[in-house]
């Protein structure tokens, strides 16, 4: 194969990583408009926190496609300014909303407020599993296709999404069963706790030229 062919084939592959990574975006986008909005008009913390989490990720998804477009034009380039002010916005956003959680949280355990329904959370975190596995899948394809360091990491990362939903669902399905109004707390929690390591990654980032402190655990 001669070099103009591996630049085409290479071409390819950024392109796609580009088109995951819009996808991303759009997907964050709409999860987060149908999750707030159910989880606000079912009065469920786990499933508006969750909502708010999308809106969160689709930041960090812009950060991401521009990563992606700085190591397709020069690999060898470090992270730059966009890219941490990008997560220092996104570290930012998860604090903040690891401080709502907390307390939307503890309001829920002494009020005794009970989700109407937790049915859509049980939907929407399941279709969230497929999607974001199926983006996980799709991005060490062409992480190890590139042999990109950072494309791989941030399809590791993306695993973290993947155990929100679990969250999401688990909360969800347990509300269903016994109607017990802690669930949702106890699984407002597991999101904040989430969501801190989240935050805490991205100002890591931000420091650094790491490209995900998951990789270290």
């Amino acid at each position: 194969m001669d070099n103009t062919a591996v630049t085409q084939k290479e071409n390819k592959l950024y392109t796609t990583a580009l088109l995951l990574a819009v996808f991303t975006i759009l997907y964050n986008l709409a999860e987060g408009i149908i999750a707030t909005w159910f989880g606000y008009e079912d009065e469920t913390l786990t499933l508006f926190g969750f909502g708010v989490d999308s809106f969160i990720e689709l930041i960090s998804g812009i950060g991401i496609m521009h990563m992606i477009l700085r190591i397709r034009n020069n690999p060898s380039v470090s992270r730059d300014g966009f890219e941490r002010t990008a997560l220092r916005i996104t570290g930012t956003a998860f604090y903040l909303l690891v401080a709502g959680l907390i307390i939307g949280a503890g309001i829920v355990i002494y009020t005794g407020q009970k989700p109407e329904t937790t049915l859509w959370g049980v939907i929407i975190s399941s279709i969230s599993i497929l999607v974001m596995l199926a983006l996980i899948y799709g991005k060490r394809r062409v992480g190890n296709a590139l042999n990109s360091d950072a494309i791989l990491a941030d399809a590791n990362c993306t695993l973290v999404c993947v155990y929100m939903s679990i969250i999401l669902l688990v909360s969800s399905g347990l509300y269903e069963l016994t109607n017990l109004h802690y669930i949702d707390a106890a699984g407002t929690l597991g999101l904040a706790w989430f969501s801190y390591k989240e935050g805490k990654e991205c100002f890591e980032k931000a420091s650094s030229d790491k490209y995900c402190a998951c990789d270290d655990d």
